[in-house]
């Protein structure tokens, strides 16, 4: 049985010359504009005429517009973006009408990703070198590690963030993801602030604070950033300054839990997280700037797809399950745990650390549901669930939940 290769995103960053930045700056204004102008036109057929628009009907718009003279301007640069942002409207609405997502909404000039998608009609990728439609010479790209052996890209996107950094994503197969040797260990992880993350086996991983290392330079750039004459060029200088700060703290960030995350993924089979629903966390004005720094989510997600390319089992445990209240030594549920009580004492004797009893706890949770199906979530959607005595194997490469009685 032969195992599907997995598509990974090799994302580079490169330094384009003048004529290069002037050609992609203008392939980013179009690709914004036929965005909107699909969406408009998709928004008004709906709302007048209860006309469904799809892509290929937009496409045709696409045609008509480069033939007028106010928009001839579209025919400047590569076709291939622009058919592409069409392809990525109708994912929006597909997102949309599945309610995965909200309402597609119109791109900003100020606040929207600069980005455009070539396919490999509008590329070339040959000897390591990179050229796009619309430009003579190929990209000066800083080639931090190599693109598989043997692979070329199937898809090229090409992207501008706001500190004025220039990145290229290469879209391929890697035969280097595969399935790792099973392992008999799990793990159960209590997300937290002080130590970012706490295993069942008592170790605690200390929160790197990203933003708190720089949270001075940043004010300070943001100071200067306010005292600047709206629409001046020192003020877009100032502007400049702050993203380059944010940039510092979420690139620190990200390398941190790319490593852990991998690690976790590594050594165990078996990663048991909570569900936790920080949009809502976030509305605790205290602790909403400590809880943005964890990056929970973000650590969730990397979990997630590193668990499916390397064939281990992530289970999430529901959001009301009470680890922490929970004794994991008797079983007995506490009536409150609040924050500030870090360890506490069960009357069966046993003395807690809070977040290594939680960790325990969802380990414990997570192990019901890998053995039995136990608690398994589907209940909400099909009548009565599944039974606690039906044993159950949890395939390779599929993320399961588990939603445990509110405590």
């Amino acid at each position: 049985m032969t195992t599907a290769q997995v598509k990974r995103a090799f994302k580079f960053r490169f330094y384009p010359t003048d004529a290069q930045a002037a050609e992609l700056s203008r392939t980013f204004g179009c690709v914004r504009l036929v965005y909107n102008m699909a969406l408009h036109a998709r928004s008004e057929a709906w709302t007048m005429r209860q006309e469904r628009v799809n892509c290929n009907a937009t496409s045709a718009m696409l045609t008509a517009w480069k033939k007028t003279e106010e928009l001839a301007f579209l025919n400047e640069v590569s076709s291939v973006p622009l058919q592409q942002t069409l392809r990525h409207l109708q994912g929006a609405f597909s997102n949309f009408w599945q309610k995965r997502a909200k309402y597609p909404r119109f791109k900003s000039k100020k606040k929207s990703r600069d980005s455009a998608e070539y396919t490999t009609s509008a590329f070339r990728y040959r000897d390591g070198q990179l050229a796009l439609a619309k430009m003579a010479e190929p990209l000066r790209i800083v080639w931090s590690c190599l693109l598989p052996e043997g692979q070329s890209p199937s898809t090229v996107t090409v992207s501008r963030d706001a500190a004025g950094r220039w990145f290229v994503s290469m879209l391929c197969e890697d035969p280097g993801v595969k399935p790792l040797p099973a392992l008999g260990t799990a793990v159960g992880i209590d997300a937290g602030i002080t130590s970012l993350v706490t295993l069942s086996t008592g170790e605690k991983i200390t929160n790197p604070r990203s933003e708190r290392k720089d949270r001075e330079r940043l004010a300070k750039a943001q100071r200067e950033f306010a005292r600047k004459a709206k629409g001046s060029k020192n003020r877009e200088k100032a502007r400049a300054k702050v993203a380059r700060v944010h940039a510092r703290i979420a690139d620190r960030r990200r390398d941190f839990l790319h490593k852990l995350t991998t690690r976790l993924v590594h050594e165990n089979q078996l990663v048991v997280i909570e569900d936790l629903t920080v949009r809502n966390l976030l509305k605790n004005k205290k602790l909403a700037r400590a809880i943005s720094d964890a990056s929970w989510t973000e650590l969730r997600t990397m979990l997630e797809y590193k668990c499916a390319w390397y064939g281990r089992d992530l289970v999430t445990i529901d959001r009301w399950f009470p680890s922490s209240k929970l004794c994991s030594a008797c079983g007995t549920i506490r009536d409150k745990m609040p924050l500030n009580v870090r360890e506490w004492a069960c009357d069966c004797g046993a003395v807690h650390d809070r977040d290594v009893n939680a960790a325990r706890n969802i380990l414990a949770a997570g192990l019901a549901v890998a053995a039995c199906g136990d608690g398994v979530r589907p209940q909400r959607s099909t009548p009565g669930g599944q039974s606690s005595m039906k044993q159950e194997v949890i395939p390779p490469q599929r993320t399961r939940a588990a939603a445990q009685p509110r405590g």
